[in-house]
């Protein structure tokens, strides 16, 4: 008796769901950036807002169709990313205060505290509740800042290689108080925050630590990191006393295109062997070279270059090997960093045209 042939079965292949992520801090420049790159992936996104007004100008530029949902989300109130959270298989903790200044007649280290510091410590903890009610993800990545690094030990002694051990510490910022101190401060405490309520919580944190993000924007108005890059340009004082900041405390300017930054982030997020922190940065240079740079690029400003003369003979390197170490690798040097920079700014209109 003939056994019964039975028809082929035909193989199929399962394709995994596009991942979900959620972004806080949506319409900031690396915010926006972060979302124009994650939909250009494939990937399914929800975005985070204060004001969905301000999105608005976005959405044809993130051309995210069904793939895009909005929430509008305040850090300062609990429970305000519970939605947003939902179902994400991780989240970019990008948003944080701008504010480099304090102007208070108050005392100010009290009104820096009170109104900075501790709503910043405050909505991180809040989004990483939500998190932890979630079910979903697995990973948060938080945007630092080289502002929590000094470059400098404990002997004021300029080290010859900067790396993730070489962070500052809270008493040197508040005595020093620097240009910019009430943003360092925030970022130095907000991360130190975020990984304590992490690992309190079970959460799987990376933080990258963002050098000087320059290159091209996406939002309506100039992001201060380019005005402080261009700060020597400009002759803006606020902006180019910023630099000199950090200048002096990094005895050089670390830079990272807009493009690369936010690579990292994603490379971050899925690259499972990733725990802890990350500089992010291709190349440091000495305030001189530059100030070289742009005048190179804008040959017919006025340059401004005064600070540049405080620099270390050799400035420390502003390492990055922990992220390249993981993989990583970058799509733009600093001359594609500092020609589309200006570029960007003359096509606004923050920058005059030149003939070169």
């Amino acid at each position: 008796m003939e056994g019964k042939l039975s028809a082929p079965v035909e193989e199929t292949t399962e394709v995994a769901p596009s991942p979900t992520y959620c972004v806080t801090g949506a319409t900031g420049y690396i915010g926006s950036w972060l979302v124009k790159l994650l939909l250009e992936r494939g990937y399914k996104v929800h975005a985070t807002v204060r004001n969905p007004e301000k999105a608005v100008h976005l959405l044809p530029l993130w051309n995210g169709g069904d793939r895009l949902r909005l929430f509008k989300a305040d850090l300062l109130e609990d429970g305000s990313f519970d939605e947003a959270v939902k179902g994400c298989n991780g989240v970019f903790h990008v948003a944080a205060s701008m504010e480099f200044h304090a102007n208070s007649d108050e005392n100010i280290e009290s009104y820096v505290r009170s109104n900075i510091i501790e709503p910043a410590i405050k909505g991180t903890e809040n989004l990483l509740e939500s998190c932890s009610k979630s079910n979903t993800a697995k990973r948060v990545v938080f945007t630092s800042s080289i502002s929590t690094i000094t470059a400098k030990d404990s002997n004021g002694d300029w080290r010859s290689v900067v790396d993730e051990s070489c962070q500052t510490t809270f008493d040197h910022v508040l005595n020093a108080k620097a240009s910019g101190w009430v943003y360092v401060l925030s970022k130095l405490l907000t991360e130190e925050a975020a990984f304590k309520f992490a690992n309190e919580n079970g959460i799987d944190l990376v933080s990258v630590i963002t050098t000087t993000v320059a290159g091209p924007f996406l939002t309506t108005t100039v992001p201060s990191s380019i005005q402080v890059l261009l700060s020597p340009v400009t002759g803006d004082p606020k902006y180019f006393s910023i630099l000199s900041a950090v200048n002096a405390r990094m005895g050089s300017v670390a830079l990272v295109h807009i493009e690369d930054i936010c690579r990292a982030h994603i490379f971050l997020m899925e690259q499972a062997r990733a725990g802890g922190k990350y500089i992010c940065c291709i190349h440091n240079c000495p305030m001189s070279e530059l100030i070289n740079r742009l005048a190179l690029e804008n040959p017919s400003s006025i340059i401004q270059r005064s600070g540049a003369e405080e620099e270390s003979s050799k400035p420390p390197e502003i390492s990055s090997k922990k992220l390249r170490d993981l993989g990583f690798t970058y799509k733009h040097g600093i001359e594609d960093i500092i020609h589309q920079t200006i570029t960007a700014c003359v096509d606004y209109g923050f920058l005059p045209h030149t003939r070169r």
